[in-house]
């Protein structure tokens, strides 16, 4: 699956997706530089890494989902397109208009770093496949605006179509219904706030996101 992973000035997960792409989808995966106008050609999977683009200045994600490389984002998400938003990454694609609602401050208003449960709530996506319904992943966390809000007609919407793929088993920040990640309503766009890429070797204390790679790799192939 061939993959781009965006960068933007403060970005500092880029080089933790990178890796993660290069070891289980395209060892030819490559950084995108944010003020690039277009994708490399035959791009599938957009991964929007973690970090602090520019500094989370105004609001976290909202300079760099006005950089010049996300109307390319966008344009390929319309495509049908693969895109993928981990920890700022989701906070850009709900600055952008992906993804619907907005991550704020941490209930406590502290930055967290540590290993979470999630529950995987729908495994009928491109990017939980692998997963079995209700099954419950060790993935950590790095945020401390991560605390997902939508006025109540969004949540409902996105409860009634299964947009919740994935859920805290004990919310760590704040976030309504619990929840840690979303798809949009067709399916190809995740956000989601812990970091998969940093659970996909035993070295680094837990293997279960590599079921959101593989779930990549089974849907690119049935499409």
């Amino acid at each position: 699956m061939k993959t781009a992973v965006i960068q933007f000035p403060g970005s500092n997960c880029d080089g933790d997706a990178l890796h993660a792409a290069q070891l289980l989808l395209d060892d030819g995966a490559q950084f995108v530089w944010h003020t690039e106008a277009g994708l490399p050609d035959g791009t599938e999977l957009v991964f929007l890494p973690g970090g602090f683009s520019y500094g989370d200045h105004l609001r976290s994600g909202a300079i760099a989902a006005r950089s010049p490389i996300m109307q390319a984002v966008k344009a390929h998400a319309e495509r049908g397109g693969f895109v993928l938003g981990v920890c700022n990454g989701f906070q850009v694609l709900t600055e952008s208009g992906l993804l619907p609602g907005a991550l704020s401050r941490n209930r406590d208003l502290h930055f967290m770093c540590r290993p979470v449960h999630l529950r995987v709530e729908n495994n009928n996506t491109a990017f939980t496949g692998a997963y079995a319904k209700g099954q419950v992943i060790k993935v950590p966390i790095a945020h401390g605006e991560g605390n997902y809000y939508a006025d109540p007609e969004t949540i409902a919407r996105l409860e009634g179509n299964g947009q919740v793929v994935f859920r805290y088993a004990d919310n760590p920040n704040g976030s309504l219904n619990d929840i840690a990640g979303i798809v949009n309503e067709r399916g190809n766009v995740l956000g989601m706030m812990p970091h998969p890429e940093r659970a996909v070797e035993a070295l680094l204390g837990s293997e279960d996101g590599r079921g959101l790679f593989d779930s990549l790799k089974g849907a690119l192939v049935s499409r």
